[in-house]
């Protein structure tokens, strides 16, 4: 399947054959296991036309990653709020927090007004602690292990650590023919102490024709929030790894484990199927000379992107 076209038919076979199950956060999905998605990142940069995905929150979340941050801080600081709630959930369960009572705030707060009111407040709160006092946010802001860490600072039964990005990007550069240019997320060891185990957990580069393709492995896909964020994130990594390298982007493969619809959504994904795909944007990077671990949000810019309006829906915590 292809581009924007496979994401939409995707939707369509987990409405029609998708399996109906319980899942962690008890709100319940419909779910389809194995499944891929390709992307020519050639014929333009894949943030979806049929719903807004805000650019600015995908590239933000991204360098949180490349930079080895675990923080919800920096996101915060760029007026990222997409890891508030897991980071909220460990401040609300500790014995510090003094305020009202939280319990199934994520459920909670979608049918009730009067607490979504009182949720809202904790969170502002919360925020404004995080920005505001470094000892409570190295406390509740840091949501362990996750992504950045796993990237940049995976730690070996030896005590030593190992900069997965730095190196493979460096193994691209020297060895482009290498089957090994794979970053991997999933730490077993690590598992108990990240505030949500990787859902995207490993990826590996191909270098051909002077082009650099990405293929990832999503383990556990939301695709109506998560999986056009995850989307646009990887093609963007591989246009950033791409640009370090001296290569073109090529192609983005999306390879799926588990792809459900949370039952709460399938209104919205309805919605959305009615919409006619448009003419994709294109990326423009403006860091030569740049390394990716240098790059900032301001260097990074969409153009001619028109997509139809965005489509709220709760997320599941």
């Amino acid at each position: 399947m292809q581009g924007e076209q496979g994401y939409l038919d995707l939707c369509r076979k987990i409405l029609a054959t998708g399996e109906n199950r319980d899942d962690r956060t008890n709100t319940g999905t419909y779910s389809v296991f194995g499944h891929q998605i390709r992307f020519d990142l050639q014929k333009g940069f894949p943030l979806l036309t049929t719903k807004k995905v805000p650019f600015r929150l995908v590239a933000t979340e991204l360098l949180w990653f490349i930079k080895g941050d675990t923080n919800i801080r920096y996101l915060l600081e760029h007026n990222n709020n997409i890891w508030n709630e897991w980071a909220f959930e460990k401040w609300i369960k500790s014995a510090e927090y003094t305020g009202p009572d939280m319990t199934n705030f994520g459920i909670r707060s979608q049918e009730d007004a009067a607490f979504k009111k009182e949720y809202d407040q904790q969170m502002e709160l919360f925020k404004e602690k995080i920005l505001q006092d470094d000892t409570f946010a190295q406390t509740y802001g840091d949501l362990g292990s996750v992504y950045g860490k796993q990237w940049r600072d995976w730690k070996t039964s030896k005590g030593e650590s190992i900069d997965q990005l730095k190196e493979t990007i460096e193994a691209i550069k020297n060895n482009p023919n290498s089957r090994r240019h794979i970053v991997s997320a999933w730490n077993p060891e690590d598992i108990p102490t990240m505030a949500l185990p990787p859902c995207h957990t490993l990826f590996q580069f191909y270098v051909a024709d002077g082009k650099l393709s990405c293929q990832l492995y999503q383990r556990s896909a939301d695709v109506f929030i998560g999986v056009p964020f995850n989307i646009a994130s990887y093609a963007l990594l591989t246009h950033l790894i791409a640009h370090e390298c001296g290569l073109e982007a090529g192609e983005f493969v999306h390879t799926f484990g588990d792809a459900h619809i949370y039952s709460n959504h399938i209104e919205q994904v309805n919605q959305q199927l009615e919409r006619d795909i448009r003419e994709m944007p294109a990326l423009k990077i403006n860091a030569s000379g740049k390394s990716i671990f240098d790059i900032e949000i301001t260097d990074l810019e969409i153009e001619n992107y028109h997509p139809h309006p965005a489509i709220k829906a709760p997320i599941a915590v």
